[in-house]
């Protein structure tokens, strides 16, 4: 096939080395081989696909060192090695890839330092090396670049962590784990020492990881117990003081480029979301609806007496809105990298077991302010993945209240017509239309389930026979919950086997007792 392309393979059960024969197909644009079970090393030929803008080789049981021809990617914009068993260094010759914008190759055994020879790669927007055995310092070189998405945690790097430029950006998850990493105080690491101190250093940062971990499962454990009892979380809300403003057509209109399609972030059901820059620079999300459609004024008028009348760090803010007789749209904080719908379905995103349980944390502590938190009860009666969108820090907040319910009358149960998404609904929202608090709560073990196995509750594997939440009971009453687990959280080669193991079970007894 010498006009290929693009060759996409992805998410199958391919058993086998990568064939030596793809690098003869020198029209290949794109390739994408992730989730599958291929072994062996990267075939040597492979290198010589000089004209490559994508290559994904993520989740699969690939080993060997990378090779120093990597350098050979001339236009690569994206590169994904992540969660395969690839050991030695990182090729120092990796400058050579001077388009390269995303690289993503954590969850494996390299070992030795992190190229200076980063600082040559102008372009690069993300570097995920977490989960690795990388050792020595952080290149303060890295600091000249224009990273948005950097990731170094789980390490044995250790000593300064750069202070300028793009690490001003950067939070502390970014750099969790290590060995003895030290800087300024926003990193949650100890202030740098005039001389290094590394044995203290060590032992404080193995403290400080051991204090993470049992605070994560404590919180957990927390969350459980009040659903339980009914308890609500004490919750830290900011006063309502900001300013709902509206906002011109005209300016929308200026900052969307007159809503073109290269401003689109995405549609549904309502109408559309745009991504715009107003006239005080000030990047949002704007949500305009379409008034054509049956109920969506209705629409635009609950999500903006709800998102008008709350504040959380886990929800979307309402920022202002624009509204006449033809055209109605909120103004809404742009969240920059996108919903969890994207990191869990999509090869190119990934998110290891810690991001997934402080997502869950987020979208809990966001549905007990709902529940308990406000002056009357508000049940979003939507939750899903592609609703829990993320911002720079990858803080989870949720979002879209378009059919949500305010309970201000001391209900306990609302009946409605609209219907949330299928499979995330609780059986008594679908068949009579009762919506409560607890519907959310259903909604959200679902959603638990399907950040921990990988799979929708709308995947052709369930029926009407068998459900997603009835396909991990089984699993659990046999003993064979690791093999619904997702195979990305869970290898067992990981040196954190066991625990991890423990955890996700944990997690999948919480979501079925929710």
């Amino acid at each position: 096939m010498n006009h290929l392309g693009e060759l996409d393979l992805s998410m199958n059960k391919l058993v086998a080395p990568i064939p030596e024969c793809l690098g003869d197909v020198k029209s290949l644009r794109m390739i994408n081989l992730c989730s599958n079970q291929l072994n062996s090393t990267i075939p040597p030929n492979l290198w010589v696909l000089t004209d490559l803008l994508t290559l994904s080789l993520s989740s699969n049981h690939l080993s060997g060192q990378l090779s120093s021809q990597l350098g050979n990617f001339k236009s690569i914009a994206s590169l994904d090695f992540s969660s395969n068993q690839f050991s030695g260094n990182i090729p120092t010759l990796i400058d050579g890839c001077q388009s390269l914008e995303f690289l993503n190759i954590s969850n494996n055994f390299l070992s030795g330092s992190i190229p200076q020879s980063f600082r040559n790669v102008k372009g690069l927007k993300t570097l995920d090396l977490s989960y690795n055995n990388l050792s020595g310092t952080i290149p303060k070189p890295l600091e000249d670049l224009f990273l948005e998405t950097f990731n170094i945690s789980n390490n044995k790097l250790e000593w300064r962590i750069p202070d300028g430029g793009c690490f001003r950006n950067f939070s502390a998850p970014s750099f969790s784990n290590n060995l003895a990493l030290c800087g300024p105080i926003t990193f949650h690491v100890p202030a740098c020492p005039e001389s290094h101190h590394k044995s203290w250093l060590k032992k404080l940062m193995v403290s400080l990881v051991i204090l993470a971990v049992m605070v994560a499962i404590a919180l957990l454990a927390f969350i459980w117990k009040c659903k339980q009892k009914k308890v609500a979380i004490p919750v830290h809300v900011s006063p309502q003081t900001t300013t709902y403003k509206r906002i011109s057509y005209t300016e929308l209109e200026r900052g969307t480029s007159s809503f073109s399609e290269t401003n689109l972030l995405g549609r549904g059901s309502f109408g559309s979301v745009f991504e715009a820059t107003l006239s005080d620079g000030l990047k949002v999300a704007v949500k305009v609806f379409n008034l054509e459609l049956k109920g969506v004024a209705r629409s635009f008028d609950v999500e903006t007496t709800i998102l008008s009348s709350i504040r959380h760090r886990n929800l979307v803010r309402v920022i202002g809105c624009c509204c006449n007789m033809e055209f109605k749209a909120l103004i809404l904080t742009y969240m920059p990298n996108g919903s969890l719908e994207k990191w869990l379905h999509s090869c190119m995103y990934g998110l290891d077991l810690i991001q997934r349980l402080k997502i869950a944390i987020d979208v809990a502590a966001a549905l007990e302010y709902l529940h308990h938190g406000h002056t009357f009860p508000i049940v979003h009666c939507d939750i899903k993945p592609s609703n829990v969108l993320f911002d720079q820090d990858m803080v989870a907040h949720l979002a879209d209240f378009g059919i949500s319910k305010l309970f201000d009358g001391g209900e306990t149960i609302i009946q409605t017509q609209k219907l949330a998404t299928i499979g995330y609904t609780a059986p008594e929202f679908g068949m009579e239309g009762k919506v409560s608090i607890n519907g959310d709560v259903y909604s959200f073990g679902i959603l638990l389930l399907e950040m921990f196995t990988g799979k929708r509750p709308a995947d052709d594997m369930f029926d009407e026979e068998r459900s997603l939440k009835q396909w991990v009971s089984e699993a659990l009453e046999e003993n064979t919950a690791t093999q619904v687990m997702a195979s990305a959280l869970l290898s067992s080669e990981d040196q954190h086997y066991s625990a991890k193991e423990k955890c996700m079970l944990s997690t999948f007894e919480l979501a079925m007792n929710v």
